[in-house]
């Protein structure tokens, strides 16, 4: 008996995480960019618009200065 594999049963299910996935990345680095810019750090801003980090790096930036925040 033959176990077939269909390669294409699932790939809806690959583009919705990979969809959700870079939704979080821009609403992420969104808010950390312009927090960067606000607070002028410059190194940071650099660093969150050139890494994709799936949105590590900006919720690293934003926990690490929260009170340095102009808002």
């Amino acid at each position: 008996m033959e176990f077939i594999v269909d390669s294409g049963c699932c790939s809806w299910f690959i583009h919705v995480i990979i969809v959700i996935l870079a939704v979080w990345e821009l609403v992420w680095k969104f808010i950390a960019l312009w927090r960067a810019a606000r607070n002028n750090h410059l190194s940071w801003f650099i660093c969150i618009a050139i890494f994709n980090t799936v949105g590590i790096l900006p919720i690293i930036y934003l926990v690490t200065h929260r009170k340095n925040s102009i808002d």
